[in-house]
Parts: structure tokens; C-alpha cells; sequence
């Protein structure tokens, strides 16, 4: 029901309705609920309010005015990240970009378009597909999550081994910053335009430094051929070498997935089952396209590399409805886990090909210590690791220990030279694991990027980085004496 302003007692949500009018504003508890977390549920705050621009404009405008009455803010899209970027933590006025979700224009003679960041992922790939073109970048939540999101959160996906993540395909951002300004960045076509790259620094600062309210992006024409390759085998070990004998081999695929035997399971008892076998410990899922001389030669090379690591069984989609079958199994992974487990909690973390196995038994020796059964979805092909974690939040303690194994997997993942995170962001779940890869003074100079362009610290307050920075901010008030 819309409210009229007059009505509402608190003086900043009745100013803020007048921005975008009162039937484009939140700010009634049992209203709130539904924006108290996003993907990662753990951890739960209520905003002050939800607002719902409509332009650019309008955004500048709330920003604005939250900066001058010194208002915590932040921006969600979709509400599909897996971190807890999008949690107010500070009682956040909630800018909301659902309703700017316009496909502002194509241009097909210099593969770009330009979306509002509310655009739905696949939706750019729909609607481009009958000229011949797509979206690379495609997460597992493509079918729902947003672009500005994925900008956000520079978010990958399964098909990102060959084309690379987001970021690799920005060629352009409108940004409003967090005094409430405006600002354009764009390569203008060029492939590397000299200066600072602040389309990289602003892709991935999971919106801490501005709010992204226009995108430019890269798109490209669909290759020619496509194959996929589906392998079954009884180890771990095998799949695992499997995965670096490709690679080595000279071929660089679209997509190398891996599943082991627990996220087998959770995809065949979901939505889209595909006959699995019950008793293999991993496979591979192995997707080779471009120009249609060549591929037959590299899935007959995929083919021998597999037979020659004790493969069961390996087969090649017959057609477009079987491939699309296994490729539907396999993006309903992490949801899937919800048909074997009451909770579960996604790790995300990057290591070397040529690590695998050693990190996915440290993986198994975790699940083991902590009694929690851990299942291995992932993006083998540039180790890109998604640990899921099951567990029952009903059980006293068990959250505890999901969270503790979670951050065992990623400490692993640093160990063996690697990230915390590869696609997902830090948000809140990982800031404190900053500090396996990251020293304080490290920590001390992306904070200081952070300050420049957000030095009230207003926007996404708390996420990305440890808090408190003891170490940093000591060393900081010492120099300030």
C-alpha cells in the first residue's frame, strides 16, 4: 500500500519518498525482512529503509542526501551474492537497482551494449541470441542474478577458463559516487588507454567505492561449434590429473567442471537428474568450442587423456538437448545441496591446477575433523574451488563448525598459493581471511583506495576488509601523531 508522506514519523525516509515517491519505499519491519540478508543467510541485519530509484538520477539524489545527513547506504541488486556484501550491517538505507533494468542499447558492428545494472544476466544473452551474439561471463545464478551485481562482485562463471570473468568484458561504467556525484569511465574502444585503470579498480570493490548505474559490456559473436564431453571416474586423484593433462595438452576448453561423489548426489536428487552413477567419486563436465575445424581432433584428445587416467566411462553430447540437460545438472549445483542438506554454506576459493589433489584431501581431512560432510563443485579447470559445507542449524554449535571448516578450506586454499576467494567476494563472511593472503600494510593501501573515494565511509561500511584493522589503524594513529 502506497504511504503519504505525512504519515511517516522518521524525518529522513519521509524526505527520501519524496525522491522517489512514496509508493517506491520500504521501511516497515515486516517489510524489511525480506532485505535483512542476501545469499549468504548466516548473518542478519534490518536497513532502515529500501528505496527504489528508478534513473541514474534518482540514485544520485538518495546518495546525496544520505552523504549530507551522514545516512549509511548501500546498494543491492538481486540479492543473489554469496558473501554478505549486500547485509546491512549499519542499519543501511538500502538502494535497491531492481527497477533499473533497461537494455539501453546494441551495438553489433562494435559488440557492445549497455545495460542498467538491474538487467538480468542471461536476459542480455536472450535477448542478442537471434543476431548471432552473447554474454560471456555466465555464474550459476545467470538466470536471476544482475549485471551490476556481477560487476559488483566481479563475478565469473563456468565458462570463465577461456573467456575470463567479468571484469575482462567492461568496457564501460556510469558511477555515482558517495558524495552523490556522477562520473563516466570508458575505454572509448581503446584496447589499453593510458592512465589508471579505474574500471578494474571499481570491478570487484563489491560497492564500497560508488554505485555502478550504467554498464557498457563486451559481447560476442557464438562460435561456430561446440562439443561437451561428460567423464566418469572412480578417484578423486584421476579426475584431478585429468584436469592438468588437458591443459597441459594444449587445450584450452570453454568450461572443465568437476563434481565429486556428495555433489553428485545433491544434483541428482534436484531438479534436473541426469542418471549420474551412484558410486563414482568425481566427474568431469568438459565444454570445447570456437571454429568447427579442430574440434573434433581436441574432444578426441579430451577422450584419450581421460581413458589414460582410469576413466570408467566418457561420452560426448549427442545433441543440443542432451548437452543442455547436462549443463542444466550441473548449474543447479549449489541449490542443489538444500535436497540433502537442511544447511549448507559455499566456500570459494582459488588455488593452482596442479594442487588439486593435495588440497582436496586436506578438504576431505576437514570434513572428517569437523564431522560435517563437505561437497566439491567447482571450476576445475582454473581451480577455482567451491567447498559446500553441509550442516543443520538446529543443531547447537554445528553453524559454529561450519563456519570454521569453511575457513579451513579457504587457509588450505592459501597455503597452496592461492586465493580466498575467486568469483564470489569477500563481503562479511571472508574479511577476516584477508589476512592469510594480505599483510596489515597490504590491508593498509586498498583501504586507503577505499578512503579516497569513500572517506566518510557511509557506502557498504564493514565488508571486504578485517574489522577491526588493530594492527593498521595503530600504525595509522602513530603516524597521525
Amino acid at each position: 500500500m502506497a504511504i503519504k508522506c505525512g504519515q511517516i514519523k522518521d524525518t529522513h525516509i519521509e524526505n527520501l519518498a519524496k525522491i522517489v515517491g512514496t509508493s517506491a519505499i520500504l521501511y516497515k519491519k515486516e517489510d524489511l525482512l525480506a532485505y535483512d540478508c542476501d545469499g549468504f543467510t548466516i548473518h542478519r541485519h534490518l536497513p532502515k529503509a529500501v528505496v527504489f530509484p528508478n534513473s541514474a538520477e534518482e540514485v544520485a539524489q538518495i546518495v546525496k542526501y544520505c552523504h549530507e545527513h551522514d545516512l549509511p547506504f548501500l546498494a543491492r541488486g538481486a540479492g543473489t551474492g554469496l558473501s554478505g556484501g549486500a547485509i546491512p550491517l549499519n542499519g543501511e538505507v538500502i538502494i535497491s537497482l531492481t527497477k533499473m533494468k533497461r537494455l539501453v542499447s546494441v551495438d553489433l558492428e562494435n559488440r557492445r551494449a549497455v545495460v542498467e545494472p538491474g538487467f538480468i544476466n542471461l536476459k542480455l544473452t536472450h535477448s542478442i541470441a537471434d543476431k548471432g551474439y552473447y554474454y560471456a561471463p555466465d555464474p550459476s545464478s545467470q538466470y536471476c542474478c544482475t549485471i551490476g551485481g556481477n560487476v559488483a562482485e566481479n563475478a565469473g562463471g563456468a565458462h570463465c577458463l577461456k573467456y575470463g570473468v567479468t571484469t575482462n568484458h567492461i568496457l564501460g561504467l556510469e558511477v555515482v559516487l558517495p558524495n552523490g556525484e556522477m562520473i563516466e569511465i570508458s575505454t572509448n574502444g581503446v584496447l589499453d588507454p593510458p592512465g589508471y585503470d579505474l574500471l578494474g579498480i571499481l570491478t570487484g570493490s563489491e560497492g564500497t567505492l560508488g554505485i555502478v548505474t550504467k554498464i557498457t559490456v563486451r559481447i560476442l559473436k557464438n562460435p561456430e561449434a561446440k562439443q561437451t564431453v561428460l567423464a566418469y571416474f572412480d578417484k578423486v586423484s584421476d579426475a584431478s590429473q585429468a584436469v592438468s593433462d588437458i591443459i597441459s595438452a594444449g587445450i584450452v576448453p570453454a568450461a572443465l567442471e568437476m563434481m565429486d561423489k556428495t555433489a553428485i548426489e545433491g544434483v541428482e536428487a534436484a531438479a534436473f537428474p541426469v542418471g549420474h552413477p551412484k558410486d563414482i567419486e568425481a566427474l568431469l563436465l568438459i565444454e570445447v568450442d570456437g571454429i568447427s575445424a579442430g574440434i573434433d581432433e581436441q574432444i578426441q584428445e579430451i577422450l584419450k587423456v581421460c581413458r589414460s587416467r582410469n576413466v570408467r566411462e566418457v561420452k560426448v553430447a549427442q545433441d543440443e538437448k542432451e548437452r543442455e540437460r547436462w549443463w542444466a545438472n550441473r548449474k543447479t549445483g549449489f541449490g542443489a545441496m538444500g535436497a540433502i542438506s537442511p544447511d549448507y554454506l559455499v566456500q570459494d576459493g582459488v588455488i593452482p591446477r596442479s594442487k588439486l589433489p593435495e588440497v582436496l584431501e586436506r578438504i576431505r581431512q576437514i570434513s572428517e575433523k569437523y564431522g560435517l560432510r563437505i561437497a566439491n563443485i567447482f571450476h576445475a579447470g582454473d581451480g577455482n574451488l567451491h567447498p559446500l559445507v553441509l550442516f543443520d542449524s538446529r543443531k547447537p554449535g554445528e553453524t559454529e563448525m561450519a563456519l570454521a571448516a569453511g575457513s579451513e578450506c579457504l587457509q588450505a586454499c592459501a597455503d597452496a598459493g592461492g586465493s580466498i576467494t575467486g568469483e564470489h567476494g569477500v563481503g562479511i563472511e571472508k574479511r577476516e581471511e584477508m589476512r592469510f593472503i594480505f599483510s596489515d600494510e597490504e590491508i593498509a593501501a586498498q583501504t586507503n583506495i577505499r578512503d579516497v573515494f569513500n572517506p566518510k565511509n557511509l557506502l557498504n561500511a564493514g565488508k571486504l576488509f578485517p574489522t577491526p584493522g588493530r594492527c593498521v589503524e595503530v600504525k595509522r594513529n602513530e603516524k597521525m601523531k
